[in-house]
């Protein structure tokens, strides 16, 4: 079941691509739609939604022209309360971010980008999404009412990157439980379940391989040693609490504890099968 806060949530990532033609080769879908694109409904009573889209900016592929805040607000698009949050129709957001690792500058939240980009509101540094660019692939990216046609082929962060920026990002709030979100450990649990531990484990070990990903992916991985070592873990309780009422809370925190328990085996080498 599409939930129709998705539909829309896709239509308006639909309208910042169609804006963003000209710099479509810098773009990576990354976030829950990226997730849901990957997974489906991954035999969850919960049903994939997200109120907004995510896209993450490999600075150097921006094309020259035109500024990246011209082509948003040439789609109807207008800044949010933050950098790089742009309000489509409805108010739906689109986030606009880049890798921390390759916008970096004093700056708290705003990336730091060349010459047309610099404006503040472009896009907010976000540390996790280096993964991204090291781990993606092309995919069509469809409207899901049936009224729109539109379609455009763009890269979305793989199973790799998104378990590495989705962990980071919870690791970094945990101490502000009024900021994490139940559905963000739900999405890591839906990609555990999806992919196959062998295919997890050899994506995080080429993260771990590149230059550009590697600090993250080995946060990453030590995040997760911690964050589902045992099904009262943080990662475990915030899979559970957002399948409340559809699954048994203590079915999915120990799902969640063996998978990653398998996964972090898989990526030490050490046979699970024996």
């Amino acid at each position: 079941m599409i939930t129709l806060e998705y539909v829309l949530a896709r239509g308006v990532l639909l309208d910042a691509l169609d804006g963003l033609g000209a710099h479509r080769d810098a773009v990576v879908l990354v976030g829950a739609q990226a997730v849901y694109l990957h997974t489906g409904a991954a035999d969850f009573g919960t049903a994939p939604t997200t109120t907004d889209a995510d896209l993450a900016l490999i600075p150097e592929n921006l094309a020259d022209e035109p500024a990246v805040v011209e082509a948003m607000r040439a789609v109807g698009f207008v800044p949010g309360n933050q950098p790089g949050r742009w309000l489509g129709q409805g108010g739906i957001a689109v986030d606009l971010m880049a890798p921390e690792g390759l916008c970096g500058g004093s700056g708290r939240r705003s990336a730091r980008l060349r010459r047309p980009h610099d404006d503040r509101n472009t896009a907010r540094k976000t540390l996790g999404l280096e993964a991204a660019v090291v781990d993606n692939g092309v995919r069509a990216i469809s409207a899901l009412d049936p009224a729109d046609a539109r379609s455009f082929e763009i890269k979305v962060a793989g199973p790799g990157a998104l378990i590495v920026s989705k962990i980071i990002k919870i690791a970094e709030r945990r101490e502000q439980i009024h900021r994490l979100k139940p559905k963000d450990g739900l999405d890591v649990l839906r990609l555990l379940r999806t992919f196959s531990t062998a295919e997890l484990a050899q994506s995080l070990r080429n993260l771990v391989s590149s230059q550009l990903s590697i600090a993250v992916a080995e946060r990453a991985v030590a995040e997760l040693r911690v964050l589902a070592a045992g099904p009262e873990d943080l990662l475990p309780r915030l899979a559970a609490e957002a399948e409340a009422g559809f699954s048994d809370p203590d079915e999915i925190r120990m799902s969640m504890v063996a998978l990653v328990d398998d996964l972090m085996q898989e990526f030490d080498g050490v046979d699970i099968r024996t």
